[in-house]
């Protein structure tokens, strides 16, 4: 598949369009809403906890490992994830990485707005972040392996930026097994 050097719609197999309609609360690229940077949250309200109680539904309906308001239609600093085994559903409101290190490269990237679209993108294997949880309270996190690369993804996506755009250009495939287990890269 050729870079995508502008938003555009996809030429999305037919086999993988059942993905694209599965869930129609995801926004799907090329959505302008998955470009524009998202609004910090100024306030938790009760609009913020039925959104994030909205949110992590939704991420649990489409087996995601994480999702970023953006992907919902709501221009705002919210991601929800679920990469700890054990650990449940994690919020962070107005997420900031400190610090980074390291490097990983597996597994492959998916994405619940581009269903079917896997490749390889280069992230850090630790890092830092703070935010807030649902509760207003501060949190920090030491993170590392996939818990990095999924909260790295999610907040990509408050800032306007699509696994598409980190990808190796190359690397970038539909997953089009008959097992839909097999080989298909975890969707964030």
């Amino acid at each position: 598949m050729p870079p995508l050097p502008e938003d555009r719609a996809l030429d999305v197999p037919p086999e993988l369009m059942e993905a694209w309609e599965r869930h129609p609360e995801i926004v799907k690229y090329p959505n302008p809403v998955l470009r524009k940077p998202a609004h910090p949250v100024t306030r938790i309200s009760s609009e913020t906890t039925r959104l994030i109680t909205k949110m992590k539904s939704i991420m649990h309906e489409a087996n995601g490992l994480g999702l970023a308001a953006p992907q919902i239609g709501a221009s705002t600093r919210i991601i929800v994830y679920d990469a700890n085994e054990g650990e449940g559903v994690r919020v962070l409101i107005n997420p900031k990485i400190l610090s980074m290190s390291g490097e990983q490269v597996e597994p492959k990237e998916g994405c619940l707005s581009i269903p079917g679209l896997q490749g390889v993108v280069k992230r850090a294997n630790e890092l830092r972040v703070r935010g807030f949880d649902e509760k207003n309270r501060p949190v920090a996190r030491r993170v590392k392996g996939l818990e990095a690369r999924v909260i790295q993804h999610e907040i990509d996506h408050l800032d306007g930026v699509l696994f598409i755009d980190r990808a190796e250009p190359d690397t970038l495939e539909w997953a089009l097994g008959g097992d839909e287990d097999e080989d298909t890269a975890p969707q964030e």
